[in-house]
């Protein structure tokens, strides 16, 4: 039997915690929680989550530290809870690491949903790996099977999603595609509201991993107004 992927929650309401463990539970998922974001600094380690559901208003150490303070060492994948207002929270929470985030209140559909695409993290990559398990390109190396990216003969190290995005764009290059099909083809589902700040952010993220302070003959290139493509050099 194969094993339950095991999801993190670190919330302080007693409630929502009670509420988003009962759902996972019943899709089958192994559910640990902390009550705040030291304790669930601390059950990392010992826990070895598939993923972390992580709320920003947490008392001493917030969401956003936490996030932080995990994506220093940990390439787990984060989806953040954040309320309605919380603008500044969620911008500011992927530029910290999160791969995603729930404004609350949320459906029970919509967090399932969500957690469901972020454990299917490989599921474009898997799509291409029948025509492609390895994309080579002048200074760079991006291989599948590991989930691995060579800069220059340097490793660099990527998230979940990042190297989810990273593979989708250049498993075809020069191919713009709008945000709107990014997140649907990388997180898995259609943007609520319209609202892509999540692809903007994790490109930004992937540009200064893979290129800054390096002379490359490709980059991740804005086409305004549509989306993003990878540009190679002749």
């Amino acid at each position: 039997m194969p094993e339950k992927d095991k999801v993190l929650v670190i919330d302080d309401s007693e409630q929502d915690r009670e509420l988003v463990g009962t759902l996972l539970e019943r899709e089958g998922y192994e559910v640990e929680y902390a009550a705040d974001g030291e304790a669930g600094l601390e059950m990392l380690d010992s826990v070895q989550p598939n993923l972390i559901l992580l709320d920003v208003m947490l008392p001493g150490v917030d969401g956003l530290e936490v996030c932080r303070r995990v994506r220093s060492k940990q390439e787990v994948p984060i989806i953040m809870l954040t309320g309605r207002e919380d603008e500044v929270d969620k911008v500011v929470g992927l530029e910290l690491g999160a791969d995603d985030y729930i404004v609350k209140p949320y459906g029970p559909r919509e967090l399932i949903a969500r957690v469901r695409a972020m454990l299917r993290r490989t599921v474009i990559t898997e799509r291409a790996s029948a025509q492609k398990k390895r994309l080579s390109y002048p200074g760079v190396d991006i291989d599948l099977p590991t989930r691995s990216v060579t800069v220059e003969g340097e490793i660099v190290h990527l998230t979940p999603k990042e190297f989810d995005l990273l593979f989708h764009l250049a498993s075809r290059p020069r191919r713009v595609f709008t945000r709107e099909e990014i997140v649907e083809d990388v997180w898995g589902y259609s943007p609520p509201g319209g609202d892509l700040r999540t692809v903007d952010t994790h490109v930004k993220r992937l540009r200064k991993k893979l290129e800054e302070g390096r002379d490359v003959p490709w980059s991740l290139a804005t086409v305004w107004g549509v989306g993003y493509k990878f540009e190679i050099g002749e």
